[in-house]
C-alpha cells in the first residue's frame, strides 16, 4: 500500500516557483529520505504533505486520503516533527501530550504517553513546565507530540538539528524500532547525510523545486564508481594533470586537501608518483569508499556551468 502519493505538485510564492511538478510515491513501511540544499523545496513539500499550505496544482494523499479534500482522515494518519521549536509555555510535558491527544479525540492515553516519554528519556521531565526545558528537551517533546496519536506515517523535518549526540542516539533507536516493529512509514529530511545513509532505504533529492534523483540507497551509492583518495599536501601543489580527478575540494582554508577519484588500488601509485615528481610532499592520505555526501555533491553539481 502507498503511504504517501505526491502527484505533480506545484507551489509558487510571489512569482518564485518552489515546487515544479514534484511527483513521487512512498510505500508503507519505508524509511525514506528527502534531501536537498537550502531552498530546494523540502520544507514547502513537507508543509504541503502536512496540509499547512495548499498546492497551486497537483495533489497529495496520505493512505489514499487527500490532504485538502479529506484533510481530517489525512491528519489522523500523519505525525510531523517540525524544524522550529514551537511549544505552549503554560503546560507541563505531560499536559502538552494530553492536549495533543485531545486534538485527535483520544482519551485515556496515558499508557502510550508514558511509553513515548520513557523511550525519549522524558519521564523525569513529565511534570516540568515547557518553559523550563532545554532546547534539546523541547525537541524531544516535539517528537513525542508527533507520535502521541500513533500515526502510521511520521515526517521528521531536521529532527536532530542542533541537538546533542545523546538525543540523536535516543531518537534514532526509538524511530528505528517503530519502523522495524510497528511498520511505521518514516520520511526524513536532514542535512546530516550520514544519518540518512544509515537509516534510509530510499532517497529522493530535490534541487530548485525538482526531483533530480530518486532511488534506493544502494543504487545511489553505486553512482560514484570506485573509491576516493583523500590527499593532504604538506607542501607543493596538486599537478595540473591530476586536477581532472578531483571529486570536490574540501573547504580549503590553505590546507591543500583534495579528494581524487580512483577506480581501484592500482590507480593510487601513479598518483603518488606524479606528486613526488612535482615536488609535492604528502602530510596525510586516506583511501575511502564513496558515501552519500559524495553522491549528493555530484548530483547537485550536475548541470552547473
Amino acid at each position: 500500500m502507498t503511504a504517501i502519493q505526491i502527484d505533480r505538485v506545484e507551489k509558487s510564492y510571489k512569482g518564485f516557483k518552489a515546487l515544479k511538478g514534484v511527483s513521487l510515491s512512498i510505500e508503507e513501511g519505508e524509511f525514506f529520505g528527502l534531501l536537498g540544499p537550502n531552498g530546494a523545496g523540502k520544507t514547502t513539500l513537507i508543509s504541503t504533505i502536512a496540509g499547512l499550505i495548499r498546492p497551486d496544482a497537483g495533489s497529495v494523499k496520505i493512505h489514499g486520503h487527500d490532504v485538502v479534500t479529506d484533510f481530517r482522515e489525512a491528519r489522523k494518519r500523519l505525525g510531523v516533527v517540525p524544524q522550529e521549536l514551537v511549544f505552549d509555555p503554560f503546560f507541563t510535558v505531560r499536559e502538552t501530550l494530553r492536549l495533543q491527544s485531545g486534538y485527535f479525540d483520544i482519551r485515556n492515553n496515558d499508557g502510550w504517553i508514558d511509553e513515548v516519554m520513557h523511550n525519549l528519556d522524558l519521564t523525569d521531565k513529565a511534570d516540568v513546565n515547557m518553559r523550563a526545558l532545554s532546547g534539546g528537551m523541547k525537541r524531544r517533546v516535539l517528537v513525542a507530540q508527533a507520535l502521541v496519536h500513533r500515526p502510521p506515517v511520521i515526517v521528521l523535518d531536521e529532527p536532530t538539528a542542533g541537538v546533542d549526540v545523546e538525543l540523536r542516539q535516543t531518537l534514532w533507536k526509538f524511530i528505528a524500532r517503530l519502523n522495524r516493529e510497528g511498520g511505521h512509514t518514516v520520511v526524513l529530511t536532514t542535512h546530516y547525510l550520514e544519518e540518512a545513509q544509515a537509516m534510509c532505504q530510499r532517497v529522493a533529492m530535490l534541487k530548485q523545486g525538482n526531483v533530480v534523483a530518486l532511488d534506493t540507497m544502494s543504487t545511489l551509492l553505486r553512482r560514484v564508481s570506485g573509491s576516493q583518495l583523500v590527499v593532504h599536501l604538506k607542501s607543493g601543489a596538486l599537478p595540473a594533470e591530476l586536477r581532472p580527478l578531483v571529486s570536490h575540494d574540501e573547504p580549503n582554508n590553505g590546507n591543500n586537501k583534495y579528494t581524487l577519484r580512483v577506480n581501484d588500488y592500482a590507480d593510487v601509485e601513479p598518483i603518488l608518483a606524479r606528486l613526488r615528481e612535482s615536488g609535492a610532499v604528502i602530510d596525510e592520505m586516506q583511501l575511502q569508499q564513496a558515501d552519500l555526501e559524495d553522491i549528493f555533491i555530484q548530483i547537485m553539481e550536475e548541470g552547473k556551468q
